[in-house]
């Protein structure tokens, strides 16, 4: 798979020294980045926080599970790629021989293309369909300390699987009217994949995004999470940053397009509170 050419970004700092890579335990930690909404800071999460992990030294595995190939394309790769993480749910290939390292320290990829589209069809009528994903990282999970899958905005078989998968779900919250609608939707989701396939899915936590101090409703809306779901919240909040929309069409996580920026240090922050969580 070859990198995507990109124009030059400002080149606002560079990243600070990082720590050697340590040997990855015995089993990674898989974490979903999941909302049934889109636009929500779900795929800018999912790269930023591989990449916030990959610099503090912990081997990161993520896992393009949309197909709109977002994570892909914004790690500076392209989706027009033969082998994808589409063919290996398909068992068309394992799904090590479709890894790629797209330059970014301690971070592999599963890249996605546009044909996982078709997979919820294809997949409708195969015997344990919710298992595939589970399946196929079961062979990687030694080789990595995290293992991050950003999963479609959507609730269907996808997004299933990815749940079925994880040891948790990191839920991107933006601060808007409707948000507390659709994270109930979401945890009611968790909640029967739990009862159903993942009796050990947790949710990491409720992460804050395009949070914008000077509204109102940013406030109001984050004090009703806080009352609602009080110690699942991130202390972390990421905020509205030009950095953060600018870094995807540089095909760079924030953190190597702008490491100084508001958004960058936002996710090196996020990334600490995960490895603390994981420590406790």
């Amino acid at each position: 798979m070859t990198a995507r050419r990109k124009k030059k970004p400002p080149g606002k700092g560079k990243n600070r020294a990082s720590p050697p890579l340590a040997a990855p335990p015995e089993q990674a930690r898989v974490i979903a980045i999941a909302n049934q909404k889109g636009g929500v800071g779900k795929t800018t999460t999912a790269i930023n926080l591989a990449a916030a992990l990959g610099i503090a030294g912990k081997r990161t595995l993520l896992v393009d599970f949309d197909p709109q190939g977002n994570a892909t394309s914004g790690c500076g790769l392209s989706t027009a790629s033969e082998q994808s993480i589409y063919h290996a749910i398909m068992g068309e290939c394992s799904l090590s021989s479709i890894v790629v390292n797209p330059g970014i320290r301690g971070v592999d990829i599963c890249p996605s293309t546009q044909d996982l589209y078709g997979a919820e069809l294809e997949l409708a009528t195969v015997e344990n369909r919710e298992d595939r994903l589970r399946e196929l990282l079961y062979t990687l999970r030694k080789g990595y300390h995290y293992i991050v899958i950003d999963c479609p905005p959507s609730l269907g078989l996808l997004t299933i699987n990815a749940l079925t998968a994880a040891d948790s779900v990191l839920i991107p919250l933006q601060c808007e009217y409707y948000a507390m609608e659709g994270l109930a939707h979401l945890s009611e989701t968790v909640r029967r994949v739990r009862d159903a396939f993942n009796p050990g899915l947790s949710v990491e936590g409720i992460l804050l995004t395009m949070f914008d101090k000077r509204t109102n409703l940013s406030r109001e809306v984050a004090q009703e999470l806080q009352h609602h779901y009080s110690g699942q919240i991130f202390q972390t909040v990421i905020p509205r940053n030009v950095r953060l929309s600018e870094a995807p069409s540089f095909g760079k996580p924030v953190l190597y397009y702008d490491v100084r920026s508001i958004g960058a240090q936002s996710y090196l922050a996020l990334a600490s509170e995960v490895m603390n969580h994981g420590s406790t």
